[in-house]
């Protein structure tokens, strides 16, 4: 309730139009088909707090919004900076003219991820929002995801267009580009 003016406010105080941020809305998930939705944040905090609600995926894919920084996001009253971080994919709002979607990754895999470290490596700030969250609901596993669980040549074509991405990141952006490959190697 009230995201959309939240986010308004936001992009004005923070002076979006003018700097190069990604403002993120930190994701929760319920695992229950029919939610009451948090009117606020301290609503969701009660909601965290007895188990109707977790952070996104905590259970499944924990470094995709690890890098949110929940535990500080529960006391923040300002927006606050972090750091990227390997597969992060929180979800943003940034300015028009930011880097779009790398076009290669399409179905399931790495979308989030390629268009986060794009945002990084042009040195976009990644401001939490401290009073914004939205509550990712349960559905059916998409056909693009059982492909990707069952079928190795999937797997194998989408570490192809990662290396390709590394590597195209590399020659844009040089020597600064190499923090996203050595953070690949050692995981």
């Amino acid at each position: 309730y009230g995201l959309y003016e939240y986010l308004r406010n936001s992009i004005q105080q923070l002076e979006l139009p003018q700097r190069k941020a990604a403002l993120i809305v930190p994701a929760f998930e319920t695992l229950h088909y029919r939610l009451t939705f948090p009117k606020s944040k301290a609503e969701l905090l009660s909601m965290l707090d007895m188990g109707s609600l977790y952070t996104f995926r905590y259970h499944v894919w924990p470094k995709g919004h690890a890098p949110t920084d929940y535990a500080k996001w529960r006391t923040a009253t300002v927006p606050y900076r972090v750091a990227w971080q390997p597969d992060f994919e929180p979800y943003v709002v940034v300015r028009r003219d930011c880097p779009k979607y790398d076009q290669r990754f399409v179905g399931f895999g790495w979308n989030k991820v390629s268009h986060i470290m794009e945002l990084d490596a042009q040195e976009y700030e990644l401001l939490v929002l401290p009073n914004a969250f939205m509550i990712h609901m349960p559905h059916a596993p998409s056909f693009d995801i059982s492909k990707f669980r069952l079928s190795a040549g999937y797997r194998g074509c989408l570490q192809t267009l990662r290396e390709e991405f590394h590597q195209d990141l590399s020659r844009r952006y040089g020597a600064a580009a190499l923090k996203y490959l050595t953070a690949e190697r050692s995981l």
